[in-house]
């Protein structure tokens, strides 16, 4: 069974667990998430395929909040991977304030084709709720930690990090919304930075439609690897 075959079954197995909690939802309900899945095949003259596939879930109570996140993408022409990538993250936040919270982060990246082939950080920091209305949020973040990371030569670098990072989100209609992160992890020896602009619109119910660029760049890689990485993604998004 190839790499694609195992995130898609993955991604479906996925699926009965949002659709399970979209049913006990009350209004109160502190869990919500999304589950998303993108998949793209082109044959004839050039063979490609494409997926991409993630899953987020917010948990709240009381003045904490604890987030999870997982994402895979895999690639490949003509029968050769040209891309394959996983990320997985958690984070746990306590409220002091109606818009002031501390937090603790790890965040684990592979990428087999990347600068780097995996990097682990570790953070604690401040974060602030800088716009928060029904159609605009502004939320900034500030911290520190460590990471860990091995290049694509095996080369292994541990470094002290600082960390900075912003999530703004647009709803410009009832049914649509405009999402922009940028964040930024920058040691003695490497400087991560990630920007991720999105455009989500309801299709029908809790099914919507997403469209993603992302860019990731690393300061220092090896030499003839490339600094910055981008992708392009369209996914169906299931809400719950």
């Amino acid at each position: 069974m190839n790499i694609r075959s195992v995130l898609v079954i993955c991604s479906l197995l996925t699926l009965p667990l949002a659709a399970l909690a979209a049913e006990e939802e009350a209004e109160d309900d502190p869990l919500e998430g999304n589950v998303k899945l993108g998949y793209l095949a082109t044959t004839g003259n050039t063979e490609t395929s494409s997926l991409n596939t993630s899953f987020e879930a917010r948990y709240v109570v009381g003045q904490w909040h604890h987030e999870a996140t997982a994402s895979a993408i895999n690639a490949s022409e003509n029968k050769v991977t040209t891309a394959e990538a996983y990320e997985a993250g958690w984070k746990t936040g306590w409220d002091f304030t109606d818009r002031d919270f501390i937090f603790g982060r790890l965040n684990w990246r592979k990428d087999r084709f990347g600068g780097f082939d995996t990097q682990f950080s570790q953070t604690v920091g401040y974060g602030r709720r800088i716009i928060d209305t029904d159609v605009h949020t502004l939320n900034g973040e500030l911290g520190f930690g460590a990471r860990q990371s091995k290049d694509q030569l095996g080369v292994s670098q541990d470094e002290t990090i600082a960390t900075g990072a912003l999530n703004y989100t647009w709803k410009f209609s009832d049914t649509s919304e405009f999402g922009q992160t940028l964040r930024v992890e920058a040691g003695s020896e490497n400087t991560f930075s990630e920007s991720v602009t999105s455009i989500t619109a309801r299709l029908v119910g809790a099914l919507n439609l997403v469209a993603s660029y992302t860019i990731r760049n690393n300061s220092d890689v090896p030499i003839g690897t490339e600094k910055t990485d981008t992708r392009s993604a369209i996914s169906l998004e299931y809400a719950f």
